[in-house]
């Protein structure tokens, strides 16, 4: 995904790999943040959204949903939303406490571009 986005924004600017030209130079002229950082955004507001819900809205009620009898498949268990958005908060030290305050919330998780 990473490839593919830069030889656009490569393509936007008129310049090729040939020309030797670091990546992060090329997103400060474009102006735009990365792909992941974007994500990373993404699903941080969304998890807001679901935490100030009422409890008996249905997002809520799907989140404690258990899967009882699931069979698990041979090799490394894929990653959960729940294991992700913890790495998420971490990573820009956030608490669940946070999400219920939408301004400051929205603040601490957007990113620049």
């Amino acid at each position: 995904m990473k490839v593919a986005e830069m030889r656009m924004l490569r393509w936007m600017c008129g310049h090729t790999r040939k020309d030797k030209i670091m990546n992060e130079v090329i997103r400060e002229k474009v102006g735009v943040a990365s792909m992941e950082d974007k994500l990373r955004e993404s699903r941080l507001r969304w998890f807001g959204h679901v935490k100030r819900r009422d409890i008996d809205a249905l997002v809520r009620r799907c989140k404690r949903l258990t899967m009882a009898d699931l069979r698990k498949g041979r090799g490394k268990p894929k990653k959960y939303w729940g294991e992700v958005i913890r790495q998420n908060m971490s990573l820009l030290q956030l608490t669940k406490d946070m999400t219920h305050d939408k301004k400051v919330w929205r603040s601490r998780i957007m990113v620049e571009g």
